[in-house]
């Protein structure tokens, strides 16, 4: 798992009231999570929709863990379910977040279509990677602070700097 913790991009401020308008507080972190999957994901097979459900999992499991972390320092966090693009904790709106658009405008990662859908190029794994994304009004060092705390959680995980250079 590899993860990275940005300033909003333009369009998640921009259209914050669409997609969490139950929120009070502006965007200050989003928490960008990539997990590398066995099969690449550009495909939809039983084998596919597996490993996402495997990694949507993981994601969750540990994206909860920061936002109870956050929440209960005082901040809004609410991850997105990376297979609807809506909030899992906050009042849907009437937009959905695409994990992968905020990849490439975060990281810079190139993207490839496959039919109606859009994947992430990762630089080690190509296609085979699974983004999810974690929104916060906690500052970028905040969200650090809480992700080093629930460290240990999961798998070994690895931090992307926000120029999005791999410190592996």
């Amino acid at each position: 798992m590899q993860y990275s913790v940005h300033a909003p991009n333009p369009f998640i401020c921009k259209n914050l009231p669409r997609l969490l308008p139950d929120w009070s507080l502006p965007v200050r972190s989003v928490l960008v999570v990539l997990q590398p999957c066995p099969v690449e994901l550009i495909q939809f097979t039983p084998e596919t929709d597996a490993q996402k459900q495997q990694l949507r999992q993981r994601f969750l499991k540990f994206g909860l863990a920061i936002v109870h972390i956050l929440r209960r320092a005082g901040y809004l966090a609410d991850l997105f379910d990376p297979r609807t693009g809506h909030p899992l904790l906050s009042q849907a709106g009437t937009l959905r977040l695409d994990d992968v658009a905020v990849v490439r405008s975060t990281l810079g990662y190139s993207t490839t279509h496959f039919g109606d859908c859009c994947s992430i190029l990762h630089p080690h794994w190509g296609s085979a990677v699974y983004p999810s994304i974690l929104i916060s009004s906690a500052e970028p060092s905040q969200v650090e602070s809480a992700i080093s705390e629930v460290d240990g959680l999961l798998e070994t995980h690895h931090s992307l700097s926000g120029c999005g250079s791999l410190t592996e």
